[in-house]
């Protein structure tokens, strides 16, 4: 059948443009390999190329690279890192951004910005063989799955971290936008994983024909190696071996000895030594349609990853989009992984001749990070505290990293050897080893790189340091060029915060010997030949670096010419020049020119050593006849020196050394008066604390009292009622007793006047029987019920049946708020409740 391909697909990230390496090797040289072609190349060909060489700027790409988790994002890495000269500031901003996006997607979404687990190299492979017309290798698919897998995971994972944050959105839009767009094909990842494994092998259920042609290479296969064993075994001899072996795919018996073989077959090799390789006559049929068996099984095979082929054909271009984008964000998690390991901060990058005054130094010390909150009191140029040199943390934390782990491979040593029982026999020298390495890690992290504080005015152009060698002053000027590199390309600078620092053109450097004896230079000539290239490049936006400026000839004469050079790059040169001396000389331009500055590396006079950090504002001194007093030479030699050194140059030294004291002394009330202020403010804020809980406590106190006024206010209410309802009952009680006791008297009086003698017992009988009716029928009207309305006689006023108790001949009335318990004859019904 015959299969149609469009033409093969290319794109800038897999075909880059290179007009220095012919076309067609382009094509056939891998990705990594051509990367690395044109990084060299533009580096050969970049006039600061020699710079980044001398700052060893190869070493950190290399270091960020490492962190880049598959093959191309580590080779895209390092491409970008060494085209840092060709970096705008627009895209040094945005290469930030992108580094910062990084580091919050890290924090919220670690998980999920581990690309080790991708192989782009496969699926390199495999966009090319599907777009050259071939049929995809079975590796090659898997990989093409597992990379739309892990960009769908990318997906979920970057959309859960956006809802977690109001500003993440925008912050993580212009990274991850593209692959949030991407469109993942389930049903071509559910082809390839229901047709190859995770070996890249096809599987049985890929086609039915394919497990019939397996099966069937598995049957014969089983069928040659019963037969070879009957074989070896029926021709068994003392003097004589056999084993089966494979040869071309074909079944063969191989027998070693003095003997020839006592089977028949075809011989395919004999030897002395090899012994005798033998295809016997009755495997050769079996031997013979299991390479058929087999031929079919690849054929089937082919067939099915044909199919696959196509499929994937169809969604080449998606592939090779998620590919690009995959390796772009490998890229950037890598900047930002490097930043995080070694606790880099971000730098507010600024354009020179265009500052924005974001950090200040205010009267008492502290650093501001806004000039909104608190005046300005002086403007940096450029400000770095605590400032690493990338290289040495670097080298630190891996030989802290390897002393640490050498000690758990001793650890661990020791207990398996304990664990299995095994004798130690110099278990004293296992456990000094281990004592050995334990004082290793502790002394590495002892000694950790001194940093280093850059804080250079805004007025300032040339900053000229000095003081001995060994002293830390090329380390300065290198910490300084790197720093800057790193944040035009997009990395975070391995300082404390705040961070400011110029975005710079390029930087030059001038550092090392400069001898060359292919050009028949000296080390001095070296040095004038670099300057004045550097001299007629450098703008008013580049960095320059000076190693030892004015070194390797006359002294007088260097001086001058040193003096001369720093002047002509004050005054149109660069935007920053840095440069280190021991000309005394250099040391007099600050006070003759605002433009420059001083600074020196102290020197621990009673060690004898360096101690690595800089003091600004003051020139270094000669140390080298105070050094040699104190290390014992003669004291005839040292007055002889000083006499020679003169009277003019000790005074300059006895004032550097004042300068240095009162320099000292400065830093030591500096530091005891931000001590102090730090103190006064954890005691302001103690007594703001102390003042709301006091302010709280009021507050609770006060509700408190009136709630439980109010508790009281209600149980007094409650009282002052029930005593009045019993007041009112008393008095309804004793207004009934004189009644009762006003009818007693004038019942008393109707008993003295007599009645008729016939009619009083007539009469008496009628009065018996209707006092014996009424309490039957409850009074005149009946016996009333409840809700009815009856009339209280000893009240004078109406009431409402609420009980009744027949029992006891009781009802209970309710009067207004009274309730009254009273006999039925106490009673008359005035109305009766319809029912």
């Amino acid at each position: 059948m015959l299969r149609l391909f469009p033409t093969v697909f290319t794109s800038p990230l897999l075909y880059p443009p290179a007009s220095s390496v012919h076309l067609r090797t382009r094509r056939l040289l891998p990705l990594r390999l051509r990367l690395r072609v044109r990084a060299f190349a533009a580096a050969a060909s970049s006039p600061s190329a020699r710079s980044l060489s001398l700052l060893e700027w190869g070493k950190v790409c290399d270091a960020v690279a490492s962190f880049a988790g598959t093959a191309h994002g580590r080779d895209a890495t390092k491409k970008q890192l060494w085209e840092v000269e060709d970096v705008s500031y627009e895209q040094s901003r945005r290469l930030l951004q992108e580094t910062e996006a990084a580091v919050w997607l890290l924090d919220n979404a670690g998980g999920a910005m581990d690309f080790s687990g991708l192989d782009t190299v496969a699926v390199e492979s495999a966009i090319h063989c599907v777009s050259g017309g071939a049929v995809i290798k079975g590796l090659e698919a898997i990989a093409v799955a597992v990379l739309m897998l892990f960009v769908e995971s990318l997906q979920i994972n970057i959309k859960a971290a956006m809802k977690q944050d109001e500003d993440s959105h925008n912050r993580l839009m212009p990274l991850t936008e593209t692959v949030l767009d991407a469109v993942i094909n389930k049903s071509l990842v559910k082809s390839i994983q229901d047709i190859v494994d995770d070996d890249g092998s096809v599987k049985d259920t890929a086609s039915t024909e394919l497990r019939r042609y397996r099966e069937r290479v598995q049957l014969l296969e089983n069928k040659l190696y019963q037969l070879m064993d009957r074989l070896m075994r029926n021709a068994e001899s003392e003097t004589s071996l056999s084993e089966v072996c494979i040869v071309n795919g074909r079944c063969c018996i191989r027998t070693t000895g003095d003997k020839s073989s006592n089977f028949d077959g075809l011989l395919l090799s004999s030897g002395s030594d090899a012994g005798s390789m033998v295809e016997p006559i009755a495997a050769v049929p079996l031997n013979d349609e299991l390479q058929e068996a087999r031929a079919l099984v690849v054929k089937a095979e082919l067939d099915v990853l044909s199919k696959l082929t196509d499929k994937i054909l169809l969604e080449l271009e998606s592939i090779q989009s998620l590919l690009q984008e995959t390796i772009k964000l490998d890229k950037v998690t890598a900047r930002a992984k490097y930043s995080i390991a070694h606790d880099g901060t971000i730098p507010d990058l600024y354009l020179p001749n265009c500052q924005r005054e974001t950090v200040t130094s205010a009267t008492d010390g502290s650093v501001n990070t806004t000039s909104s909150v608190h005046h300005p009191k002086k403007s940096w140029k450029l400000y770095m505290e605590n400032a690493y040199h990338p290289l040495l943390l670097q080298q630190h934390q891996e030989n802290l990293r390897q002393a640490k782990r050498d000690v758990a491979n001793a650890k661990a040593e020791i207990r398996r050897r304990k664990i299995y029982g095994q004798d130690i026999e110099d278990e004293d020298q296992l456990a000094s080893h281990l004592d050995a390495m334990k004082l290793r890690v502790s002394q590495l992290e002892k000694a950790r790189p001194v940093p280093v504080d850059f804080m250079i005015a805004e007025e300032t152009t040339v900053l000229v340091i000095t003081g001995p060698n060994t002293g830390g002053k090329t380390i300065s000027l290198k910490t300084v060029g790197l720093a800057s590199l790193m944040a035009k390309i997009g990395l975070y600078i391995l300082a404390s915060e705040p961070v400011k620092i110029p975005w710079f053109n390029a930087v030059y450097a001038d550092i090392g010997d400069e001898q060359s004896l292919t050009q028949s230079l000296s080390t001095f000539s070296g040095h004038l030949k670099n300057i004045g290239a550097i001299r007629a490049q450098s703008t008013s936006e580049s960095l320059v670096l000076l190693d030892e400026v004015g070194a390797g000839t006359n002294p007088l004469e260097g001086a001058a010419l040193g003096m001369s050079l720093l002047e002509s790059f004050a005054e149109a040169g660069s935007f920053l020049t840095l440069a280190t001396t021991h000309h005394g000389e250099l040391k007099t331009l600050k006070y003759s020119n605002g433009s420059f500055e001083n600074a020196c590396v102290e020197f621990d006079e009673e060690n004898l050593k360096p101690t690595f950090k800089i003091l600004w504002g003051i020139p270094g001194r000669s140390n080298a006849i105070n050094i040699a007093e104190r290390l014992g030479l003669p004291l005839d030699i040292i007055e002889s020196s000083r006499r020679l050194l003169g009277t003019a140059g000790a005074e300059i030294n006895a004032l550097i050394m004042d300068m240095e004291r009162f320099k000292q002394e400065y830093q030591h009330h500096l530091r005891e008066a931000q001590h102090l202020l730090m103190q006064s403010k954890v005691l302001h804020d103690n007594l703001e604390l102390a003042q709301k809980n006091i302010a709280d406590h009021t507050s609770a106190q006060s509700k408190r009292k009136a709630r439980v006024v109010s508790e009281y206010a209600v149980m007094a209410r409650s009282i002052i009622r029930k005593k009045f309802q019993e007041l009112q009952e008393a008095a309804i009680a004793e207004r009934m007793i004189e009644e009762e006791k006003a009818a007693k008297n004038t019942k008393s009086e109707r008993v003295k006047d007599p009645e008729p003698i016939g009619n009083s017992a007539i009469g008496k009988t009628q009065k018996t029987d209707t006092k014996l009716v009424a309490a039957a029928n409850g009074g005149e009207d009946g016996i009333p019920e409840v809700g009815d309305l009856v009339y209280v006689p000893k009240l004078r006023n109406q009431a409402t049946v609420v009980k009744i108790d027949p029992s006891k001949d009781e009802l209970q009335v309710q009067a207004g708020m009274m309730k009254l318990k009273l006999k039925f004859k106490d009673v008359k019904i005035q109305k009766k409740v319809s029912r």
